[in-house]
């Protein structure tokens, strides 16, 4: 009886081993044809370093989103509970078109706001021409009032203490 069993576990290793073995001759990226992604490639997703000379664009990209949204610009101090916080991060072309707009925080309990956001964004464009800043991803936040007006933090004249 015990050589049946052992008969049956050295089987089952062997077995084992030929599986583990025919798995490694397999391309981790499926077929011959495809290749591992390039280190060189640029990430869409990315997000620029926030250079002093990015920064200083961020101020000019929110006077656009101000001088294009000028009725909705919250007028004085944001109240001490803002709606909605939404940290959005804008991609720019060279030209200044906006590419992608991608949210790192959206509130939970206000999901109709990050795609009014988006949608003022993809409006807005084309931005200002970066100049010599290139293409980029500059962040910025939105503080989002119930009444749908807003500020954006780069502009914020603040917000009133409770």
């Amino acid at each position: 009886m015990r050589s049946s069993t052992s008969s049956f576990r050295g089987g089952i290793h062997a077995l084992a081993l030929i599986l583990f073995l025919s798995g490694c001759a397999q391309s981790p990226f499926g077929s011959k044809d495809e290749q591992p992604p390039s280190s060189q490639a640029v990430d869409e997703t990315t997000i620029s370093v926030q250079t002093p000379q990015i920064k200083a664009y961020r101020k000019v990209a929110a006077r656009h989103v101000y001088s294009k949204y000028a009725k909705r610009i919250y007028p004085s101090k944001i109240p001490p509970l803002v709606y909605a916080v939404v940290v959005v991060e804008t991609h720019l072309d060279a030209n200044g078109n906006v590419t992608r707009v991608a949210f790192s925080r959206t509130p939970e309990h206000a999901p109709e706001v990050p795609p009014q956001i988006a949608e003022m964004i993809r409006s807005a464009s084309p931005f200002p021409n970066p100049g010599s800043v290139g293409a980029h991803t500059y962040v910025d936040t939105w503080l989002w009032d119930k009444s749908e007006r807003f500020q954006l933090d780069t502009l914020t004249k603040g917000q009133l203490s409770r």
